[in-house]
């Protein structure tokens, strides 16, 4: 038997568990990205508004700084188990443990929505530097069953 064969997959192995090493949070950073830290927190509004195929969503956020960008990303679907449309690219958060505002616009596919009922999740997330890549950490999540009104 070749010893290649062995080293390789040794080899692609330990890489593999070094990059989940470094995906995982540290103690320190998992307390400062866990959802319910007091002082960090994403809402989002009773009335999504609908208008030409494009549904806007918006509400507030609160967060501290961080080691990377952060952004409120939002999801809305007719219920939360059904398929979710993202808000767009989301907004780039301003985190200096002040509340603002949030609205992310997005195009959803014909039909997809409707006016009435429907959930949105909302996310405020940091991309942290981790080696060659950006890592997510959630900051917070928020859910809302919300009217859709079309405009």
């Amino acid at each position: 038997m070749s010893v290649r064969p062995v080293l390789g997959a040794a080899a692609g192995s330990a890489l593999l568990l070094l990059g989940f090493a470094a995906a995982a949070p540290s103690p320190a950073s998992a307390a400062h990205s866990a959802p319910s830290a007091p002082s960090e927190s994403v809402t989002v509004d009773a009335e999504g508004r609908m208008a030409d195929g494009a549904v806007t969503l918006s509400g507030t956020y609160r967060c501290r700084g961080g080691d990377g960008p952060v952004f409120v990303s939002s999801s809305v679907g007719r219920s939360s188990s059904d398929p979710h449309y993202s808000g767009g690219d989301g907004t780039r958060a301003v985190c200096d443990g002040e509340e603002h505002r949030w609205e992310n616009t997005e195009t959803v596919p014909e039909n997809a929505l409707e006016a009435g009922r429907a959930h949105v999740e909302a996310t405020l997330v940091e991309l942290r530097p981790g080696g060659v890549l950006l890592l997510p950490a959630v900051h917070a999540v928020g859910h809302r069953d919300i009217t859709l009104v079309e405009d």
